[in-house]
């Protein structure tokens, strides 16, 4: 969610918007931060052709990326995109643990016959 978004979603709910739950914009981090965000962005994701699980992006283009741009401190810029990397890893398995799980209980209630409502 971006500002702009969020700031709309406070006003259709009459909401004074809360400086502590506004989303960041990327220009609020340091240089380096950001352009780890621009360079992870580059990174091709990896995904598994059978489960459809996200494994994470693809790191063998990252030297080409760090020549190609030359940020003034790679190991830095490297850190934060492993950063990165870890939070969107996170936020994907979880993602796709919710989704397992409200499937498990769709197909759990679908072979369930409910005749408490039927008429007869």
């Amino acid at each position: 969610m971006d500002v702009e978004k969020y700031l709309r979603i406070c006003e259709q709910l009459g909401q004074a918007p809360d400086p502590a739950k506004m989303p960041l914009e990327v220009t609020a981090f340091p240089v380096e931060v950001q352009v780890a965000f621009f360079m992870f962005d580059l990174l091709p994701d990896r995904w598994d052709g059978m489960s459809g699980t996200y494994l994470g992006k693809d790191w063998s283009q990252s030297a080409h990326l760090f020549d190609l741009y030359k940020p003034d401190e790679e190991k830095i810029v490297l850190y934060f995109m492993k950063v990165y990397e870890s939070r969107v890893m996170k936020h994907r398995i979880d993602e796709q643990e919710r989704k397992r799980k409200a499937a498990e209980r769709k197909s759990q209630q679908a072979g369930k016959n409910y005749t408490h409502n039927v008429q007869g």
